[in-house]
């Protein structure tokens, strides 16, 4: 289960919150982020919340520049959105994690009657997600875990009665374990195979209830910002803390459950890493070693 923290950066001249995901080497990443996107080995990333209105052209050296700031190195994800990250949610299928930020403020079909028409006003948005697979998948096989989380996010937003596919700024991560030598990939990602069934079900419950989040936001008007960090910005883990909306309490009953059994080493920055001592974990492999 990956070990999300949240620390904060003064900007626009308010508190702006992030996600880091140091997921450290040993994992192959798909992404359609503006940093880092494509395929290939990456070691962390990086969900930055900006303000409303973000007007800057060069939004992959910003997040380069926030990277450096959280002292990240090597290759990497970075991903940005106008959405309230302290809205997290996440849920986890089976050893398959999603983490899921929520902002529709633009809802749109892709296949929109005119793209390119003015949206009447800013309205935060954007869908960021990012999945774990804990299982060497081929490049193609990946693509298509990809595929599958966009489908399934879909699926979620109209299971909440919104008329849309998503917004047009919407981006995605999706990270596999690289595989040992002599190790078999997994040749499918698609929604009835093994791992991209596990993922579909947890992006699905992960989207579901950040869209319901965020609509609940929106109904109770904008949050109020505060002037520049605090103490109570830095989280060392988001899943593990219980500080925001995570999707763990509406697991089906054969999702792997790692909230009890979380053992904490913190390292550089305050940011722990958790490995599992649950025996079922260990069987199965996930659990005991640090990365």
């Amino acid at each position: 289960m990956p070990v999300v923290a949240r620390a904060g950066r003064l900007e626009d001249g308010a508190c702006r919150h992030m996600l880091v995901w140091r997921a450290g080497p040993g994992w192959r990443m798909i992404s359609s982020a503006v940093l880092g996107g494509g395929i290939g080995a990456r070691e962390w990333v990086l969900n930055a919340q900006v303000r409303p209105g973000y007007s800057r052209m060069d939004p992959d050296r910003h997040l380069a520049e926030l990277a450096r700031a959280q002292g990240l190195a090597g290759p990497g994800v970075g991903l940005m959105t106008a959405a309230q990250v302290d809205d997290v949610t996440w849920a986890v299928d089976q050893g398959v994690t999603a983490v899921v930020t929520t902002g529709i403020g633009v809802p749109t079909w892709a296949a929109a009657p005119d793209p390119g028409a003015a949206d009447a006003g800013h309205r935060p948005g954007t869908i960021n997600i990012l999945v774990a697979v804990p299982a060497p998948v081929s490049d193609s096989g990946l693509v298509n875990l990809l595929a599958t989380a966009t489908e399934a996010k879909v699926q979620a937003l109209l299971d909440a009665d919104y008329s849309c596919s998503g917004t047009p700024s919407d981006a995605i991560c999706v990270a596999v374990r690289e595989s040992a030598p002599g190790e078999r990939h997994e040749l499918f990602g698609g929604p009835r195979s093994t791992w991209g069934s596990r993922l579909a079900r947890a992006v699905h419950r992960a989207v579901l209830q950040g869209a319901e989040r965020d609509r609940a936001r929106r109904e109770t008007g904008k949050p109020v910002d505060h002037g520049g960090p605090t103490p109570s910005c830095a989280v060392a883990d988001v899943l593990g803390s219980g500080r925001s909306g995570g999707a763990a309490a509406q697991l089906s009953v054969d999702a792997l459950r790692l909230g009890p059994h979380l053992v904490e080493d913190r390292g550089e920055f305050g940011i722990p890493q958790l490995v599992s001592d649950d025996p079922a974990v260990l069987r199965a492999g996930h659990g005991a070693a640090r990365s």
